[in-house]
């Protein structure tokens, strides 16, 4: 390798290591999640420049209590969940508590999406209150997308890039898979 090579490579290292430090900086500041077009454009970088730069950024919070997520709406920093435990017993107000037929609701609408109110209590073998999935388009986590060409043409619900962010998910991929309902049937 030639000096020159040489030098050009540290030159690029140094500004990956730079661009990794703004875009640290932005993410601290952003109050929403930033995503690669965001961090591009603000910063006038490359595809390959901004790869580079998370990657850097990611090797300098391993020793950090932050970690570096993305989500559907782009990238956040956020507080390893190592530390969950500490912030619960601290701040236990931040502490959201999701009931059972609420989680149940968005489960199936997450899994088997798109699915109508009536899908919806088919499987769950309940009725589905107004309330919780008022709750659920409050929070935005569900949105109405399209009709069933039935009768009555119900609404069909889906999840939101919110939902997602509020997961943790970047994808629909990420949920765990469900587990073989057969297995789970008691004997007797």
């Amino acid at each position: 390798m030639s000096e020159d090579e040489r030098q050009a490579l540290l030159d690029s290292h140094a500004t990956a290591e730079a661009l990794s430090r703004y875009i640290e900086v932005l993410l601290h500041a952003s109050e929403t999640p930033l995503t690669d077009q965001d961090l591009k454009k603000h910063l006038s970088m490359s595809s390959d420049e901004l790869q580079m730069a998370l990657i850097i950024l990611q090797e300098r919070l391993s020793s950090s209590v932050l970690t570096l997520g993305k989500t559907a709406s782009g990238y956040r920093l956020q507080i390893k969940d190592s530390y969950s435990r500490l912030i619960q017993q601290i701040f236990p107000e931040r502490l959201e508590s999701l009931s059972q037929a609420l989680l149940e609701t968005l489960s199936v609408i997450a899994y088997k999406q798109p699915v109508t109110r009536a899908d919806i209590e088919q499987v769950r073998g309940v009725t589905v209150s107004s309330n919780i999935l008022r709750q659920l388009f409050d929070k935005g986590w569900i949105m109405e997308k399209g009709h069933k060409d039935t009768i009555g043409k119900p609404a069909l619900l889906h999840t939101t890039p919110a939902f997602l962010d509020a997961f943790g998910l970047s994808s629909l991929e990420e949920l765990p898979e469900l587990p073989d309902l057969e297995q789970l049937k008691p004997l007797g």
